[in-house]
């Protein structure tokens, strides 16, 4: 965990210095929200029940630019190599990665859950199942997000290659967080309780792979 926490720090130390989070992934998450509410008409009737949807969509793409700057910033100068011959336990550093994507996705989806406040008109009721939903649901993403980034960090083709890996992997996380979202905005926050258990499987079952696997992936990238 002492590696794990070096590794996060570092990794959230570069990306408050460099603003790319800010500058780049803040405004295409926003984008995207506003483009399915241009793209569904302004009618709040419309707009409101499938907010949970809509948000976790963008959460979701989101992500992706989340997960190959966590790896980008490792790719010139030979960070890469430098990172394998640090003596940092391989899960530590898997633990700490996930810990900084997974931070930095907490912080983009407050500001969306105001977002979907204001432009969609959704009461956010539920507020515990909300908030678990996105704590089980970013970890997932966190994981998953780190394991197939190191699949694709070491090949020419990785923009492109991590959202093909990456996205289909991550539907039970969009199902999962849609539906326990879903139902707490309908006022009946109990309805997504399956859902949270679903989220936390998903999430405990890839951290467990990433801690195993990543001390090969790193090599192999």
């Amino acid at each position: 965990m002492r590696d794990a926490w070096l590794v996060a720090g570092k990794d959230l130390r570069i990306e408050f210095r460099s603003r790319v989070a800010v500058n780049q992934v803040i405004p295409f998450a926003a984008a995207v929200i506003l483009l399915f509410g241009l793209a569904l008409g302004p009618s709040r009737q419309v707009l409101a029940p499938a907010s949970a949807g809509l948000f976790w969509v963008a959460v979701l793409l989101s992500s992706v630019l989340v997960t190959q700057r966590s790896f980008a910033v490792e790719a010139s100068d030979g960070a890469r190599d430098a990172l394998r011959l640090s003596g940092l336990d391989p899960a530590g550093i898997f633990l700490g990665k996930a810990l900084a994507v997974a931070v930095e996705l907490l912080a983009l989806e407050a500001l969306l859950t105001f977002g979907v406040a204001v432009l969609y008109g959704a009461r956010l009721t539920g507020a515990l199942v909300l908030f678990a939903a996105c704590v089980a649901a970013t970890v997932g993403l966190a994981a998953v997000g780190i394991v197939y980034g190191a699949v694709a960090s070491g090949l020419r083709v990785r923009e492109t290659l991590l959202p093909l890996l990456f996205l289909p992997v991550a539907a039970p996380v969009l199902l999962g967080a849609t539906k326990a979202w879903d139902e707490a905005l309908k006022g009946t926050p109990s309805g997504g309780l399956g859902w949270l258990s679903l989220l936390a499987v998903f999430a405990v079952l890839y951290v467990a792979i990433g801690t195993v696997a990543f001390g090969p992936l790193l090599e192999e990238s």
